[in-house]
């Protein structure tokens, strides 16, 4: 298994701060407290026309540590590199291969996959 390096957070370039009420009066305490909504397709969708949400259903595809219920973001606009996920079409179903050496020829890719959404329950 390889390390994973440190990398730094990157601050969010949108502007969250509540404008302030033109109402009279005193405005709630809490409103200096609200915290912005994360919006995953704002974060994690490069090409909305081109990307698909794939939920896992079985234990397939372990060795790619992708288990039941994981979400796969699927992009079909990005060429995939050697080392990278896709999901590709095989003998008529779907399937998640890694793309190296051993990819079937046979197998037609459906789209690269960006991101897994792991299930915790």
């Amino acid at each position: 298994m390889k390390a994973n390096k440190a990398q730094s957070i990157k601050l969010s370039d949108k502007n969250y701060r509540v404008e302030r009420p033109t109402q009279t009066g005193f405005s709630s305490p809490a409103t200096h407290y609200s915290e912005p909504r994360i919006d995953l397709n704002d974060e994690l969708v490069g090409n909305a026309s081109a990307t698909f949400f794939v939920r896992v259903v079985d234990e397939s595809f372990k060795e790619f540590n992708v288990m039941t219920n994981d979400v796969l973001i699927i992009d079909k606009s990005y060429l995939p590199k050697p080392g990278q996920l896709v999901l590709a079409i095989l003998d008529g179903s779907f399937s998640v291969m890694r793309i190296d050496d051993d990819f079937p020829e046979e197998s037609e890719i459906w789209g690269t996959v960006t991101y897994i959404i792991k299930s915790m329950l």
